[in-house]
């Protein structure tokens, strides 16, 4: 949903149901739009961290051929993989991140916001 899109359907809600269902509304409209969908390396089983870094401990493993959605990015440890090396980590759960260096994300830099 574009901006535009967004700020036509507060406006409508707002008259209908009041300021804060209109603000949730909103905020829960461009959210779910944006999260978008990336593929783990081919033939990888890749390890999913509680943190950004490989001292982190390992929550699950993802099957070959899965697909993660990537909320946010953080700097964390250089990890060299199939794309490339690098120490951007991408949380695809909440306190589950995996080395970009394995996501074909189609970019060596970030491609979501930085985690806060």
């Amino acid at each position: 949903m574009s901006l535009d899109r967004a700020e036509e359907v507060e406006r409508a809600a707002e008259a209908e149901v009041g300021e804060d269902a209109v603000t949730t509304l909103a905020a829960t409209a461009v959210t779910t739009t944006a999260v978008r969908y990336y593929p783990v390396a081919p033939g990888v089983r890749l390890n999913v961290r509680r943190g950004p870094g490989t001292q982190y401990s390992i929550v699950r493993v993802l099957p070959e051929g899965a697909m993660i959605p990537i909320y946010c990015q953080t700097p964390g440890t250089t990890v060299a993989g199939p794309y490339g090396t690098s120490n951007i980590w991408d949380n695809i759960d909440n306190g589950e991140y995996v080395s970009d260096a394995y996501v074909n994300t189609g970019s060596d830099g970030y491609v979501r916001p930085r985690c806060s």
